[in-house]
């Protein structure tokens, strides 16, 4: 139970070190910031492990027991998002060693990268809100500096946006959180969970509700709170813009409603409701603003705003099915747009631009960036036998199954156009034909490697949904949907692992 501290402890650690040391040892900040990130993953898939046969893990910091005292807490939700998020940052930290050396004190942006790993890790363990509070703050300053890392104008453009709507979506948080604690007298969320259930007051909760929601949806970037969004991906240099698309704005925001609203608060009608129609609208205007991008990086910003709202329309919809989806859907995306934001990197290098109609050929001047860009475009379409069609088809039936007919068009709409606005800009990149002057180049292997690594991924990922489906119990992925339709029975997991 103590690794579940590593999660935390180990990336801060390398955060300090690599100031001490950046300056005075050539490249050891890139070995810190790798060597962190990789014991990090490995005591994640660790405590999954452990997750898998004990249901629920609980680190008491101190001597004084939940709620009174502060706990970290992993189940299988948290493990699962953890999993994923962890091997999402080695990769990108692996890659970052070949890109960020375009940049001058490569020692603060490795110092950075470590302290937002350290913040989304402590999100994904905290178990009270004020805590959940703290490292999401972290993890998300740590992303405004880092988006403004060139320095260029329209990267301190981007950052200066990002900061602003992330200092918004702090307040609606930070007030929700303080009238919770004015009417529970507690912020542990089991204890949270249990006081809810025997003094529910709802006008309060309604209100509470509303604040998380504009907070939280910021955070996640869901439509109408989404104009932050495209400017910061699309100027952060390519390994962050992995980290923040493919794993931030889902434990930031998504992750951080769901535990509050399932396991918390308890889902109504009413805050579902709220959910399915900011995911519509997400899925719909992400997709037609992102038709028109000539930009490759805000092509896929906007593709995030579109398919985070499937993650949501999941949720939303509330049904075992449907939170299968979603989940699922969460694991894919994150795999498929982190590979895709690398590529955007590898892409700008080969080609020395980011403007989709001046590249042609990429994948045949360089076959593991093209072949890998192609693998993680198809993931996101839904093409089968790719996982991200997995994902996509198990939303869609659980809408039809809970009688939402319109919602499940709505989603096989969506995502044909994503299909369309990827083939109508993609094509012509990969596979147009090159003017003679394009010679044949070659990455490095620190940029080969993690976008060879998330391609298998999005390929062989799909087989995690076999023993879900067949309801096999004590797997991390069946587990994770357990954690939510259980609703407020976390508050007794909790206590009963303590």
């Amino acid at each position: 139970m103590q690794l579940i501290l590593y999660l935390i402890v180990v990336p801060l650690a390398a955060a300090f070190l690599i100031p001490a040391i950046g300056k005075r040892v050539k490249g050891s900040p890139a070995v810190a910031a790798i060597c962190g990130a990789f014991f990090t993953a490995v005591f994640s898939y660790i405590i999954a492990g452990s997750v898998v046969t004990q249901k629920i893990l609980v680190c008491k910091m101190g001597t004084w027991p939940p709620p009174a005292g502060i706990s970290l807490v992993v189940d299988s939700l948290s493990a699962f998002i953890l999993v994923t998020v962890d091997t999402v940052a080695f990769l990108a930290a692996l890659y970052s060693g070949h890109y960020i050396k375009k940049y001058t004190d490569d020692w603060k942006f490795y110092a950075l990268f470590s302290i937002m790993l350290a913040g989304i890790n402590g999100v994904l363990v905290s178990s009270d809100m004020f805590n959940l509070y703290v490292f999401l703050e972290i993890a998300a300053i740590a992303g405004y500096f880092l988006v403004a890392f060139s320095v260029e104008a329209a990267a301190l453009e981007a950052a200066f946006k990002y900061a602003v709507m992330g200092a918004i979506a702090s307040v609606f948080i930070f007030l929700g959180i303080g009238f919770l604690y004015s009417y529970a007298s507690t912020l542990n969320m089991a204890g949270l969970a249990s006081f809810i259930a025997a003094n529910n007051r709802p006008g309060l909760l309604v209100f509470v509700s509303v604040l998380f929601l504009a907070g939280f949806g910021l955070k996640a970037a869901l439509v109408p709170f989404h104009a932050w969004l495209p400017y910061a991906h699309s100027q952060a240099p390519a390994p962050i813009s992995a980290m923040l698309s493919g794993v931030s704005i889902k434990v930031l925001g998504i992750y951080a409603l769901a535990r509050i609203f399932f396991n918390v608060f308890g889902l109504t009608p009413a805050v579902s409701w709220i959910l399915i129609t900011l995911a519509v609208l997400s899925m719909i205007a992400g997709g037609i603003l992102a038709f028109g991008q000539t930009d490759i990086k805000r092509l896929f910003a906007y593709s995030s705003i579109s398919q985070i709202g499937y993650i949501a329309l999941g949720l939303g919809i509330g049904t075992p099915l449907a939170i299968l989806g979603a989940i699922f859907h969460l694991f894919n995306h994150s795999i498929s747009k982190s590979l895709l934001f690398l590529n955007s990197g590898s892409i700008e290098e080969i080609t020395g631009t980011r403007a989709l109609g001046r590249m042609s050929g990429v994948i045949y001047r360089e076959p593991v960036t093209g072949y890998t860009n192609l693998v993680a475009a198809l993931s996101i379409c839904g093409m089968p036998p790719l996982a991200g069609f997995w994902s996509k088809v198990i939303i869609i039936f659980a809408c039809m199954q809970a009688g939402h007919t319109m919602l499940a068009f709505a989603a096989a709409g969506v995502s044909v156009l994503t299909l369309a606005y990827y083939f109508k800009a993609l094509s012509p990149a990969l596979f147009g034909k090159s003017d003679g002057s394009s010679a044949r180049v070659r990455v490095e292997w620190q940029a080969a490697l993690p976008m060879v690594i998330l391609a298998i991924l999005a390929l062989a990922g799909a087989l995690l949904i076999i023993p879900s489906t067949a309801n096999t119990p004590n797997l991390l992925l069946s587990g994770a949907v357990s954690v939510l339709t259980g609703g407020r029975n976390y508050a007794i997991a909790v206590m009963g692992a303590i």
